[in-house]
This record gives structure tokens, sequence and C-alpha cells, in this order.
């Protein structure tokens, strides 16, 4: 396919390839080309053959087709149990194909491996808690995204999301100067009710550098100057990058893997250039798993951690409730039955189950867990950048189902989501289903709780 299609294996370099994407009205153009690219097998499978380590190729050859994958899997569940929802069917019938035949397969067949890999998984590990043998689909999905955006077949959006990534290290385009501009205007808004606030940019040293997701400099900057708040009260001594702020990847999200390093290099580049004692992360799962968990391979580090101890912001509020840092006015509690969404990335696949209970101890008078939770708990119905893709719109729509009835079960109409795929996905189910609830993330509801000390206050 000639090089100045909008859909080609080459990634984007270029503002004009990015515009490109942007000006083809919901990736029309781009799928109708698709359809027409080569499958360059002799490259996939030398890909495969440097790429594929013994872990995959193991779980590939052990998997015993036993089916105890199946009910694990929320979608196999809300799409009538059909038997091509089943995980070990999904990854079986698309990667063991594909290296089964050596990269020897055709354009139709690997766009049906890009509808399975983006909207019959999101990638969010649960069928690994349940496999005897410990094999985990959602790891193997995210290596086959890899395989499938080497050769262009990717959703428009994540194509889009992945060159702004090696564009301008964040998934929009927010510039050092615009960032910064918004640190102080917000600042300059929030100043009459809270005296002395301030974002620090750049300060060296300090115990905590905040990282944030780029949709809060450029459409959310009120969560920006929450956060600073929070830190205000609780006596931080903290700062944030001009460089290097974005945590989030939809890179990881394409499979575009050069763009992952790329980014979380960036990201680690702060870190090392500030020299904090610890990074805090935004309420944000896959952010924190693309810094904290994923990060550290793609960047080649040799001990696997981030170059400093990173927290997510649900260990940083529990800590600072737990320690009197930030204290609760127990008069302006949450009354009303109230949920929590316990996000993929940061639970199951970080281990933070406990953050979550110690926050609500402090902040409500009835929590109601949502069955399963915790590492059990299901995905929200649209990780894995399942929420961004129009394409799969209808599919995801349906996915939403099984937290719909998580929360319909609890009787709570109030639900919290510390995580911005996770917020994105409730506010979207209660548009389809019409349930009347409510969604929030931590930050404005603990600055309405909060005891704040009297020299912080105004002054008359």
């Amino acid at each position: 396919m000639p090089e100045g299609t909008i859909c080609n294996k080459r990634p984007v370099a270029t503002r004009e390839d990015l515009d490109a994407l942007l000006a083809d009205s919901n990736g029309k153009k781009y799928y109708a080309e698709m359809e027409q690219l080569d499958v360059d097998a002799e490259k996939l499978w030398a890909t495969i053959q440097k790429t594929m380590k013994s872990r995959t190729k193991t779980w590939l050859d052990i998997c015993a087709h036993c089916g105890l994958c199946a009910d694990s899997c929320f979608l196999y569940s809300v799409n009538g149990r059909d038997p091509k929802q089943v995980p070990s069917y999904k990854i079986q019938s698309t990667l063991g194909e594909i290296v089964k035949k050596k990269g020897n397969v055709t354009n139709e067949f690997m766009r049906m491996c890009m509808d399975t890999a983006w909207s019959k998984c999101t990638c969010c590990n649960r069928c690994g808690s349940f496999c005897p043998y410990g094999i985990d689909m959602g790891v193997m999905f995210g290596y086959l995204r890899g395989l499938l955006h080497s050769q262009g077949f990717v959703p428009w959006e994540l194509k889009i999301g992945s060159g702004m990534h090696r564009l301008f290290r964040a998934q929009m385009d927010v510039t050092v100067e615009e960032f910064v501009d918004t640190c102080e205007w917000m600042v300059d808004e929030a100043l009459e009710e809270w005296p002395c606030l301030e974002i620090p940019v750049d300060k060296e040293d300090a115990d905590i550098v905040y990282m944030i997701n780029a949709r809060e400099a450029k459409h959310y900057p009120e969560d920006i100057v929450e956060a600073a708040i929070l830190f205000h009260v609780a006596g931080e001594n903290w700062t944030m990058p001009s460089e290097g702020w974005e945590m989030t990847s939809l890179s990881m999200f394409a499979g575009d893997w050069e763009a992952c390093k790329m980014q979380v290099e960036t990201v680690y580049g702060a870190m090392e250039r500030l020299r904090p004692k610890r990074m805090v992360a935004t309420e944000c799962g896959h952010a924190y798993r693309a810094t904290v968990i994923e990060g550290p391979y793609w960047a080649g580090r040799p001990d696997g951690q981030p170059p400093v101890e990173c927290l997510h912001y649900v260990e940083w509020v529990a800590e600072a409730l737990e320690t009197g840092k930030l204290k609760i006015d127990p008069a302006k509690r949450i009354k009303e039955p109230v949920t929590l969404q316990d996000s993929c990335n940061y639970v199951r696949n970080a281990g933070l189950r406990d953050c979550g209970r110690i926050i609500m101890k402090h902040i409500a008078e009835d929590f109601r867990e949502m069955s399963p939770n915790k590492e059990h708990n299901y995905c929200c119905g649209g990780g894995g950048g399942f929420n961004g893709i129009g394409r799969y719109r209808k599919q995801r729509n349906v996915a939403l189902k099984m937290k719909r009835e998580q929360i319909l079960a609890t009787g709570a109409k109030f639900v919290i989501a510390p995580c911005h795929n996770c917020w994105d996905a409730i506010r979207d189910l209660e548009e389809e289903f019409e349930i009347g609830i409510r969604w929030s993330f931590l930050k404005p509801l603990l600055i309405k709780m909060l005891v704040v000390p009297e020299h912080l206050l105004p002054q008359e």
C-alpha cells in the first residue's frame, strides 16, 4: 500500500500524519484502506521469534481447554455464555493460530484478530486468577495487540492515541507552556477560598512528585487543583514536573511497544531530574499500571522498578487519613448507601485491595461492597481502550451490563470510582441504562468533608 495512505504499517511520525488521521471522520477511510493491507508474513514471524518469551509459548502449549476461565470472564457472561467468548478459545483462535501458521495468515484473519483483541478482551487479567495453570489471557492479548499493531491492524482511535504519545509524550497535545499556565490559572481561581495555595512546578528534592492523566490538564483542570488543595491541607512538600507529568499510555492499549517505551522514559526522566522521595499517581488505573508495573520492563530497568517509590492516589489518601494528615468531619461523612469500584489495574494487578476499604471506613457510614469485590471484582466494562473505540461501542455497551448488575445488587445509588476508565464506564452505564446512580472521584468528596486547620482558612 502506498505510504501516503492513512492506514499503513508506518507509525505516526509527524503532525501531518496525525492530522490526516484526525480528519478522517470515524476512521471510515482508515478502515477501508485496512481491508487492502498485505500481511507481511515473514516480518510477522520474525517478530514472534524475536519477542515471544517462553512464558507465552508455554501458556499456549499447556492450556487444557478445561473451560474454567469461562465464568471468570465478564464478557462471556454478558454475551449469553457464547463459547466464542471463552478466554482460552479467544486466544487460541487468534494468537495460537498465528503462531501455528508461522505468520502466514490473511488480511481477513488479522481483522478478525483485531476485533477479538479489542472488543472481546479488556486485558483485565481476571481469567488468570482462576486458571489452574495460572495462564493469563490478558497478558497474551496484550502481546497479540502488539503483533497486530506492527502489521497496521489497530483501531483508528488507538492509532491516533499512540501517535499522540509519539509526538507529544501525552495522549493529548498539551505543551509545557499550556500545562504550566493551566496550573497557574487554576491556583488563581482558588486563592480566594484557599489562601497561600500553590502548585509548585519543577521543585527539586520534594517529598512527593505528583503525576496525572492528560485529560486532567486538557479537560478537567479542577482535578489538578483539588489534588493541590489536599496536599496543601495535608502539609505535604510536593511538586509537579513541567515535562513528564503524563502517566497514561494509550500506546499500551494500542500495542505500540516502541511508543510505550518513549512515554514511560519521559516520566522516569522527570523523576530522575527532580529527585523526589516518592511519586503519587492520580486516580487512574492504567496510568499506574503503565508507569509502575509495565514501565520498568519497557524502559529496560534492571531492577524492574521505577526510579522512585510510587504510590497510587488511593494509597496516599489511605495513608493521609490513617496518620491524621487529613481529618474528616464526622458530620460530613457520606450518609447514603455508597459502593466502591475496584480498578483492575491497581487492585487485581498491583495488590492494592485494602486501600479503598481504609478510605471508606473514614468517609462513609453505609459502605456496601459489590459482589465479587477486591481482586475478584469484574472490569468496569470499558478497560483496555474499550471505552474509546467507536467501532465497538455496541459491544462495549453490552459489556457494561455486568457492572450494572453489581451496582444494583448493592442497593447503593452512589458509586466512588477512583479511576478514569472506571469513571467513564460508570457514567456511560448510567446514560445507557438510566438506573439512577451518581458517581465521583475521591478528591471532590474529600475536600467537602475535610477538617481544615484554622490557619489555612481565609481571614476576615
